[in-house]
């Protein structure tokens, strides 16, 4: 960001916000919103407290879990759909219907089936990111230069070295942005599941805060996942850069 000539940093932006939410929380202009300070204090009560281990915990491994099963099944569904056009036409339309609908209306459905506990987060993180992670693996796959494929063939290349050394390097690039955006869904996915359970994880410490009018402990809460999602992002974001040359290649 640049200002009558000279360049601000970005974070620059955030101060003014914290600034901004300071103001707002002094002067009491919205009950909800405590002063900043005051979340910052909290977040030194949150993060060391038993029930912040106890719900991280288990909004980790439904998290870890749900996206380790979206991983697999999404990019070998994309590889598929890329490679074999029958998978393409036969899958295209149902995994665009998913993409594309309200996936949180499910949730009460796979409560109902699979109960208020772990099954219930896990699906829920795999439906929320395994498609988007499908159409960008399948779009990277039907990017790669066919030449490629044909030099690979006439040097004798077999299926398996074709794939692991032209096809994967080729569409790299969208299937890290896919991975990029299904973590970002898979987390929404899973707050989404707990909020609606509101019994275990990061949900119900949501649902405590907020019963109990704790809102510096509520906004400290909300800030630990939104750094966590944006860490999340921009890892996976710098190995989208490195590999971004790949693009150009093609």
């Amino acid at each position: 960001m640049t200002l009558r000539g000279f360049r601000i940093p970005m974070v620059f932006s955030l101060v003014v916000w914290c600034a901004i939410w300071e103001i707002i929380g002094r002067l009491n202009l919205i009950s909800l919103i405590p002063p900043f300070t005051d979340v910052v204090e909290a977040l030194f009560e949150v993060i060391p407290s038993t029930d912040f281990i106890d719900a991280t915990m288990i909004t980790f491994q439904a998290f870890a879990i749900g996206m380790g099963l979206a991983l697999v099944v999404g990019i070998s569904v994309g590889i598929l759909m890329g490679r074999i056009p029958a998978v393409g036409n036969l899958m295209g339309m149902w995994v665009n219907i998913f993409e594309s609908s309200p996936l949180t209306a499910i949730v009460p459905a796979l409560m109902a089936i699979l109960g208020f506990g772990l099954p219930t987060m896990i699906v829920t993180v795999f439906l929320f990111s395994v498609w988007v992670i499908a159409l960008d693996t399948q779009v990277g796959v039907e990017r790669v230069n066919p030449s490629l494929i044909e030099m690979g063939r006439s040097f004798g290349a077999s299926n398996r070295a074709l794939f692991s050394k032209i096809v994967f390097f080729a569409a790299l690039p969208e299937l890290l942005a896919g991975i990029r955006l299904g973590l970002i869904r898979g987390l929404k996915g899973v707050i989404i599941g707990q909020l609606l359970i509101a019994v275990i994880g990061m949900g119900y410490l949501f649902e405590l805060y907020s019963r109990n009018f704790l809102m510096p402990e509520f906004w400290a809460l909300l800030i630990i996942l939104f750094g966590f999602a944006y860490i999340a992002s921009e890892a996976v974001a710098y190995f989208e850069r490195k590999v971004a040359f790949y693009a150009t290649s093609r």
